[in-house]
């Protein structure tokens, strides 16, 4: 599984994409609405192996979505981040569980822009970590809408 541009991908225009920042610790979740191309942060997942896909799967039983996202790290020079594999992995495992399309993209500066964001707002630090997963699963999705076309 490679990271795709979201302009080559078919798509209806419609429909719920939900978006996941994977971590060894915890997931961070966003979901978005195609036809307004708005992510939104949703929630953390914090349980250990198969525990956090049966939270995955009470997730995609509430939202219906019809694809999913995967963020993948990367260094700045595009070189493959030690988690990179980790999360091919993940993806590979969404889509196998689920029986949904998911697609990869470049998270690069996504937790910065977390970590940024909540700086502005006077927050961050060790109690807002949930939050900067939110936030960064929030950003791999709004660039993914970015870069979609819309058929």
């Amino acid at each position: 599984m490679t990271p795709r541009s979201p302009r080559h991908s078919p798509l209806t225009s419609h429909g719920t994409i939900l978006a996941f920042d994977f971590g060894k610790k915890r997931i961070g979740v966003a979901m978005g609405e195609l036809e307004l191309k708005m992510a939104h942060p949703l929630t953390t997942i914090s349980e250990k192996a198969d525990a956090r896909f049966q939270a995955i799967a009470k997730l995609i039983q509430e939202w219906q979505p019809v694809r999913l996202i995967v963020g993948l790290p990367l260094h700045m020079d595009g070189a493959e981040h030690e988690m990179t594999e980790h999360c091919r992995r993940f993806a590979r495992q969404l889509q196998g569980r689920f029986n949904l399309e998911t697609e990869l993209v470049d998270e690069r500066l996504t937790s910065a822009e977390a970590e940024s964001m909540l700086a502005d707002m006077g927050r961050g630090g060790q109690a807002d970590k949930h939050l900067i997963d939110q936030l960064a699963a929030q950003r791999i999705l709004q660039a993914y809408f970015d870069q979609y076309d819309t058929p």
